[in-house]
């Protein structure tokens, strides 16, 4: 069997099994709590897995394996920002969002706040946030394809890119976060299982010595030993300073990026209980934090069996690196049948990997828009369950298309690069909004509206006018040159932006609700009156 029939199969036989799943959990969606937190019936470890397939997304897997590569050094520190990017979500958010809120973000903003313009706000900053996420993945199933099925024309990768986005719809539509979560379990089991099958088979190539696998990357990236020292991606020569500011903008990105992330955060809300929620966190970090260390033999193992020139040729963004490296590993150790058998399953993973992803994101979105946009803005809280439920799932279809046509739109960017703008977005937002409403007495309407337009405007003009839109040759659109910004990630500025827009917002209003923040506090740190907020 040939390795793109042999992929085909077991990627359509996972396919199989999740919308199996989808329709089992379908016959369990019964109101808005289970098609939105699945009921709330989730353990610790069970939603701890769950959070790590949503998180390990095509930008962890392909992505970062990618940019290591390509990129050595200066690649892993994607890996490093990724999981540190956890201790920041357990410390600041996870308890207190699972304690203060429902279903959405917007819950915890809206609770001592005017909920209109607040739940607008938070709305619009969700799904934007989302959309860019969103991007990252379909550009990863498309350089997916391209290496599976021999794919070179954008035409046939722009189709595969539909095919994820149908799928990815009816997930959501049918199956509601409880199908969703379980589609995320199976994956990161999956994914986690083929990562080390890998990483164990690269490292016995060079009998366990790590030293070796690098010195072989090195020689075989074509960069010596300069790909194994900071500079090479990042505070080049080229550069200059802007370089150098510019790592520093990305750090700032990752590591406060991921609380502010809506598909992550009403993973919180899953489970039944503050500490579930605590525990929760501790296994995705677990798991997250023995991936990403897995991915740095992935990415070295990459550069050393594969070639910097062969990752480059096949996907110039390195996505494609790490089924590369399967199919390298798999013909040295056990001949073409091998690497055609580790191509076929690290693929099917792969594609696991996006469309449990997709989901999660698409599902995150579509809430948004249902429960806060269409129920509490647009019908003033007199909406019946069935009517949102309803809206969540005609909106999953709009969203999937935006998100299918601008992931055509993007190919040739490398996933994890395109996930750390969704950071950067998420950073300057929503993660203003959020600490300030826990944490800020004096917080009131205008200081949330302020910091969500503020940050997400501010990160997306900068965005708009960098090197990633236009005005360099892996631009979105290379041909055109409107740049004047000149950081690929905007973190460094408009963060700050998100934060500063807040505070002034809050000084210029004088609202105040003191109650409110009280109660709130109470609520947000012992759970005390969480369920009945619930229930509601």
């Amino acid at each position: 069997m040939s390795s793109q029939a042999l992929s085909t199969t077991l990627f359509l036989l996972f396919v199989a099994a999740t919308l199996a799943i989808t329709f089992w959990a379908s016959r369990n969606t019964k109101d808005a709590t289970d098609f939105y937190a699945g009921g709330r019936s989730f353990s610790g470890a069970q939603n701890g897995l769950a959070i790590g397939g949503d998180y390990m997304s095509a930008a962890s897997f392909l992505g970062i394996a990618g940019i290591i590569a390509l990129s050595g050094y200066d690649g892993f520190l994607y890996s490093i920002g990724f999981l540190v990017a956890w201790l920041v979500a357990l410390l600041l958010v996870a308890e207190l969002m699972r304690n203060s809120g429902k279903f959405t973000m917007a819950d915890v903003l809206a609770f001592r706040m005017s909920p209109r313009p607040v739940r607008t706000a938070a709305g619009v900053s969700t799904i934007t946030v989302s959309i860019f996420y969103l991007l990252a993945q379909m550009v990863g199933a498309g350089a997916l394809v391209g290496l599976l099925l021999g794919v070179e024309s954008a035409a046939g990768k722009a189709l595969t890119i539909v095919g994820v986005g149908v799928l990815m719809i009816v997930y959501v539509v049918f199956g509601g976060m409880k199908g969703t979560t379980w589609v995320q379990i199976v994956k990161a089991v999956l994914l986690m299982s083929g990562a080390a099958l890998i990483t164990i088979l690269v490292l016995s190539h060079y009998g366990f010595n790590f030293s070796g696998l690098l010195g072989d990357a090195a020689a075989q990236s074509g960069k010596g030993a300069a790909f194994l020292e900071p500079g090479l991606k990042y505070g080049t020569e080229a550069q200059g300073l802007a370089g150098k500011i510019d790592l520093i903008s990305l750090g700032l990105a990752l590591v406060l990026g991921t609380a502010g992330l809506p598909h992550i955060l009403i993973r919180f809300y899953t489970v039944p209980t503050a500490k579930d929620a605590r525990k929760s966190v501790m296994w995705g970090i677990g798991i997250i934090g023995v991936f990403y260390l897995l991915t740095l033999v992935l990415g070295f193992g990459a550069a050393a069996l594969v070639g910097g020139k062969a990752i480059a040729a096949q996907d110039k963004a390195g996505n494609a690196a790490a089924p590369q490296l399967a199919r390298a590993i798999g013909d040295l150790l056990f001949g073409s049948v091998g690497g055609t058998i580790l191509l076929a399953v690290i693929a099917a993973v792969a594609f696991a990997t996006i469309l449990a992803v997709v989901a999660g994101l698409t599902l995150a979105s579509s809430s948004s828009f249902a429960h806060d946009l269409y129920a509490h803005v647009i019908k003033r809280g007199k909406a019946t369950e069935r009517d949102e439920v309803r809206v969540a799932r005609i909106s999953a279809f709009v969203i999937g298309a935006v998100a299918i046509g601008l992931g055509i739109l993007a190919q040739g960017q490398n996933v994890a690069f395109l996930v750390a703008l969704a950071f950067a977005v998420a950073a300057s937002g929503n993660l203003p909004a959020i600490l300030y409403s826990l944490f800020w007495k004096r917080f009131n309407t205008v200081g949330a509206v302020s910091a969500i337009y503020g940050g997400l405007g501010s990160a997306l003009v900068l965005v708009i006018f960098s090197p990633v839109v236009s005005g360099s040759a892996t631009a979105l659109f290379p041909g055109a040159d409107f740049s004047w910004f000149p950081l690929q990630n905007p973190g460094i500025v408009s963060i700050p932006l998100g934060f500063l827009a807040g505070w002034i917002g809050t000084r210029l209003s004088k609202e105040y609700n003191a109650a409110k923040y009280a109660e709130i506090e109470v609520r947000s740190l012992t759970g005390v009156g969480a369920e009945q907020a619930v229930k509601h």
